[in-house]
């Protein structure tokens, strides 16, 4: 069974892409962010504040993207962040990052 898993692409005002993640992010769903992110090229927001939930999988393809990724996420993600390693490759934001919004 697939775990529930929202992707809602956007643009900050700046242009900058911008996807809004929710739910839970695991070895189900997960293909389905992979090519949310597959899908573009450059720069990328990832606002992971609506996830509840994110596995090995999820990192893994997080990862596999650290070069082009700043992410907006709740302290629930925070220590998965670190512990895992991924905090030291991308820029992280916790949810008082007041970056312009779509």
């Amino acid at each position: 069974m697939t775990t529930p898993l929202t992707l809602t692409p956007g643009r900050r005002p700046d242009g900058t892409p911008r996807l809004v993640v929710g739910g839970e992010i695991d070895m189900s769903n997960v293909a389905s962010l992979a090519e949310a992110l597959d899908g573009g090229s450059g720069p990328l927001v990832l606002d992971l504040t609506a996830v509840e939930y994110l596995d090995s999988a999820g990192l893994s393809v997080l990862f596999g993207h650290a070069e082009r990724l700043e992410l907006i996420v709740t302290p629930l993600l925070e220590p998965v962040l670190t512990v895992s390693g991924l905090s030291g490759l991308v820029t992280v934001h916790g949810l008082d990052y007041d970056a312009p919004q779509p």
